[in-house]
């Protein structure tokens, strides 16, 4: 089910508020106006914040502008994953816990088209944003470590083997949501439609596979 913003509490939905309200002040500042010519205290004015606020918030206005990281799913989620077992589909498995994750993460699409752009006219935010989807990527790794750890006991006596396998899946589904992401951002879809385009990505990279395997 994805979360609606209206079933959160009144103070995390303060919180989301104004922590949007300084997303889009400096997105559309520096849209208009170039990122070297916008100021904290001019993003903090149009948000209706103070400067200590915006830093409450985030650490600088390009921080501000490049969002945040994907994020995984609950404990409960990873774990029934981590456990899932040799016989369960492995890059199945991980399309469902990060489409599960999106499931539960709001997306605003006009921030999201704004971001995309400015991303595009300062490549500086473009290798910050890859710099926040690092920190994603290792976190999938450690659990994909796990899950490999615990299909194979053989390999998991083998650190280097396995932290190679572990990386090598990783970054294929990596891949395979960097596609599902750009496709859905492309034709402006909806939050639903996102975690749809995630799970189908990764059908259609286990049909790959499995087409190739058989060659």
């Amino acid at each position: 089910m994805n979360m609606d913003v209206a079933d959160l509490g009144l103070r995390e939905r303060k919180r989301l508020a104004t922590r949007r309200a300084i997303q889009l002040a400096v997105l559309e500042l520096v849209r208009d106006r170039g990122l070297e010519n916008v100021t904290v205290d001019e993003v903090s004015r149009i948000a209706d914040v103070s400067p200590r606020t915006f830093f409450n918030y985030f650490s600088s206005k390009e921080e501000a502008i490049i969002g945040e990281a994907p994020s995984l799913p609950d404990t409960a989620h990873v774990e029934d994953f981590v456990n899932a077992g040799p016989d369960a589909d492995l890059l199945t498995g991980i399309g469902e816990m990060i489409a599960v994750a999106g499931d539960n993460t709001p997306i605003d699409f006009e921030m999201l088209q704004l971001r995309r752009e400015l991303m595009k006219q300062n490549p500086q935010l473009f290798a910050l944003r890859m710099a926040t989807m690092r920190h994603f990527e290792e976190e999938l790794g450690e659990i994909v470590t796990r899950r490999l750890a615990n299909d194979d006991a053989e390999l998991a006596a083998d650190p280097a083997a396995l932290e190679q396998r572990a990386h090598l899946v990783t970054l294929v589904a990596f891949a395979a949501m960097r596609h599902a992401w750009s496709s859905w951002a492309e034709t402006g879809g909806t939050h639903l439609e996102l975690s749809e385009r995630v799970r189908s990505s990764f059908d259609q990279l286990g049909t790959l596979l499995v087409s190739a395997s058989a060659k």
